[in-house]
């Protein structure tokens, strides 16, 4: 039987998640650390749209999907990065691998979409290939002078998995991705599993607006009170209590979860705010029946809802968590008891957000325009959750494209971002707009735009 007595926060010392503890704050990251003017010609220029994409898109890790997006051998699936068109497929060995989508003899496309196939068949002249890119078949072989195969086989590129994530590398000479992440991305994301998380949401649309804009847009808080104003119904937007892990290309970001106003409420408004949250987090409507049972061993009939010195809505909810996830066969053991309740936004360069908290995880990813657009983009938003096995099929989620723009629609928050970026886009057009001027809070959106800084930097000195 599972105690009702809620701890207080875990002592988190020596788990990952412990790294917000020590974490810098707004007041600790001195003016000047970071260029908060931003020129206005990054978001507009075709010129700079093309030295971002042979700076930074044809030489960096990036997301092409997740690995259960390729369940069984055989499965493939094409990604376009500009003009440029790769193979990610499950080899009979079931390692994924990626090819440039291009037949050897003549430069055919071997693909289109996504699919399932024994070997790769070019439609033009029947060359085939095996999964893991060897050149199998020609046409009349007997017939014509000697091709060496291994010479011709299809053109490998860099892919390696990640927390569930596929990663491309166009380059030939990319460094590993564990090095690309670093030690530190990989030991504070192993605790969530996000490996055993499933695909409950996975849409790509195109958008109105540069690529930046969608990562700007979801590396700060600051303009939640203007675009999000519902949200401070339900929670407290504190910048003081955010912390930051800004590290040499990647970031990480957190904000306590708390109920709005809690300081001014007893425990029995505590929890009427918590009861409000799914609106705004529908997740935690998993979480409430738990919550509301723990919450109970304190009642006594008669008198109003006390809570011991240290027991919080907060801390109960956190407990709640923990025991559902854990009884439903998920291990939390690494995660704080913070992180059963506070979202902690990544941001891995250069098109990866994600805000994670235990056992779910929404990602967004930004793609600069297939034609070369700098005032378009395409952005896909991958919703992932951990459930028991005797769940996953009834709520595995598949890919949808949307053609015409409004023609699906997110959930509030979402659609919110998804109307605000064309409009910002449209004032960064504006020519005597030279420059956007950040403010403190907006510090991950400096950071992001100082990796980038340094991408075009080295590539103009080679």
């Amino acid at each position: 039987m599972t105690s009702t007595q809620p701890r207080t926060e875990r002592d988190p010392s020596g788990l990952p998640g412990s790294w917000v503890e020590t974490a810098e704050g707004i007041a600790d990251i001195e003016p000047g650390r970071y260029n908060m003017k931003i020129p206005t010609d990054r978001y507009v220029s075709p010129e700079i749209h093309e030295r971002e994409r042979e700076a930074v898109w044809e030489k960096v890790w990036q997301v092409v999907g997740r690995e259960s997006d390729l369940p069984v051998a055989g499965d493939w699936k094409v990604f376009t990065l500009f003009d440029q068109s790769y193979i990610v497929v499950r080899g009979k060995d079931d390692r994924i691998r990626g090819f440039v989508n291009a037949c050897r003899h003549r430069g055919n496309p071997l693909c289109t979409g996504r699919g399932n196939s024994r070997r790769f068949l070019c439609q033009y002249h029947l060359w085939s290939y095996d999964l893991d890119g060897t050149l199998r078949g020609i046409l009349h072989e007997k017939a014509l002078d000697p091709i060496d195969k291994s010479e011709n086989s299809l053109l490998e590129v860099s892919v390696d998995v990640c927390a569930g994530f596929v990663f491309l590398n166009p380059d030939p000479d990319a460094e590993p991705l564990a090095d690309y992440l670093g030690p530190e991305v990989l030991e504070m994301l192993a605790p969530y599993r996000l490996d055993e998380m499933i695909t409950v949401m996975d849409v790509r649309e195109a958008l109105d607006c540069n690529w930046k804009v969608v990562v700007d847009a979801f590396s700060e808080g600051y303009h939640i009170s203007g675009i999000h104003p519902e949200l401070l119904r339900a929670i407290t937007i504190e910048s003081e209590a955010s912390r930051y892990r800004l590290l040499d290309r990647h970031s990480v970001a957190c904000s306590p979860f708390e109920v709005a106003n809690v300081d001014k409420y007893g425990p029995q408004e505590q929890v009427d705010g918590i009861h409000e949250l799914p609106e705004t987090f529908p997740s935690l409507m998993r979480v409430l029946p738990r919550f509301d049972e723990l919450v109970d061993a304190y009642r006594v009939e008669g008198k109003p809802l006390t809570f011991p010195e240290g027991v919080t809505a907060r801390t109960i909810l956190q407990k709640a968590a923990r025991e559902v996830l854990t009884e439903s066969g998920l291990d939390v053991s690494g995660l704080t008891d913070a992180q059963m309740s506070d979202n902690h936004g990544w941001v891995l360069f250069p098109n990866f957000f994600m805000t994670v908290r235990a056992g779910e995880a929404t990602v967004i990813l930004a793609q600069p325009d297939p034609g070369g657009d700098p005032n378009r983009c395409v952005w896909q938003i991958i919703s992932l959750m951990w459930l028991p096995d005797e769940m996953k099929d009834a709520l595995r989620a598949e890919p949808i494209e949307v053609k015409e723009p409004g023609e699906f629609k997110y959930f509030l928050a979402l659609q919110q971002d998804y109307e605000q970026m064309p409009r910002q886009q449209r004032g960064l057009r504006n020519k005597r707009l030279d420059h956007m001027m950040l403010v403190s809070e907006e510090v991950v959106v400096a950071h992001f735009h100082s990796v980038l800084d340094r991408y075009l930097a080295a590539s103009s000195r080679s």
